[in-house]
């Protein structure tokens, strides 16, 4: 069977690191599976690897996308799939590195044949959403989508623009569409390893990491991106960091406050994925080690 390698594992675990090493060794080549690594405009805080590295070993769907573009799941795994069969047919090793638990999905469970929505029903949700806030825009979906309650959180702006765009649409829930999905990947060995990195270790990790993006100047990265003028629907302004910087910029806090809330928002953020990864990768191979050439090993074990 023809093998794919599924790197996941909370931010500042320490993925693309090991991603690389074991690329290295197995003769691979790295796919993203980072929603905000996608982005070109943001390498610093979406933590992206660095050019350098990326000239070691070759990697695909880094910085791609225009922060002025709509991109879904979807997207993701139509890029993902020409990337999979043009890696294997160079006989190559893929191995698919993220923290994005919904494209991880759309490996291991598939994602739902929904039609295309259109330049305009989008820009009419879009518009909607702008205009009554997250909660109203949430209370309207669900009244002409019931089936939407305690599926999708009114904080994910995305998925419910996403549910009340295909609602309207195709007069389906996206929920009903979802139920009749199955993978692409059944015929692949797909081996699927989670970093599960202990709490502390983390939180120290997360701290060092944002002390890192500020002296590479993310602040800078900010400015360049407020310019562009981003419609606030689009979920390259929920990237971390961008909402704190802007607040530093503006005189509301200083520094080392900004510092602290983009450390506190990214221990939220990794706590919500070690939460999807107990929910939705309770078959993964879950690893960890402090000392990284016995994490390499250990995955090497389990990819061999």
């Amino acid at each position: 069977m023809k093998k794919i390698i599924l790197l996941a594992g909370p931010t500042a675990s320490g993925k693309s690191k090991l991603a690389l090493s074991l690329a290295k060794k197995i003769n691979g080549e790295i796919i993203n599976a980072d929603s905000m690594q996608v982005y070109k405009e943001f390498s610093i805080l979406s933590s992206r690897p660095k050019t350098s590295e990326m000239k070691k070993i070759k990697h695909h769907l880094y910085g791609k996308i225009s922060v002025k573009k709509y991109f879904s799941a979807g997207d993701w795994i139509k890029e993902a799939k020409k990337k999979i069969n043009l890696c294997i047919k160079n006989k190559k090793v893929p191995i698919i590195v993220g923290g994005t638990g919904l494209y991880f999905n759309t490996i291991t469970k598939g994602i739902s044949k929904i039609p295309d929505i259109d330049q305009h029903t989008r820009k009419k949700v879009r518009n909607l959403f702008q205009n009554l806030g997250p909660k109203k825009f949430y209370n309207q979906l669900l009244k002409i989508d019931p089936k939407v309650k305690n599926k999708i959180l009114v904080t994910d702006s995305q998925r419910i623009q996403r549910a009340y765009e295909v609602k309207i649409k195709t007069n389906k829930s996206l929920f009903d569409w979802i139920e009749n999905t199955k993978s692409d990947f059944l015929d692949y060995n797909l081996i699927k390893i989670f970093i599960n990195t202990p709490r502390e270790e983390l939180l120290s990790r997360i701290s060092a990491r944002t002390n890192k993006m500020f002296l590479e100047n993310c602040i800078n990265e900010v400015k360049k991106f407020n310019i562009l003028r981003v419609n606030k629907s689009l979920s390259s302004n929920k990237l971390i960091g961008i909402e704190e910087i802007n607040k530093y910029l503006n005189g509301l806090i200083d520094l080392d406050q900004c510092k602290e809330l983009i450390n506190i928002k990214t221990r939220q953020y990794a706590k919500r994925q070690n939460t999807w990864a107990r929910g939705h990768m309770k078959n993964w191979n879950k690893i960890y080690s402090k000392n990284f050439s016995k994490l390499l090993k250990k995955t090497s074990k389990v990819v061999s």
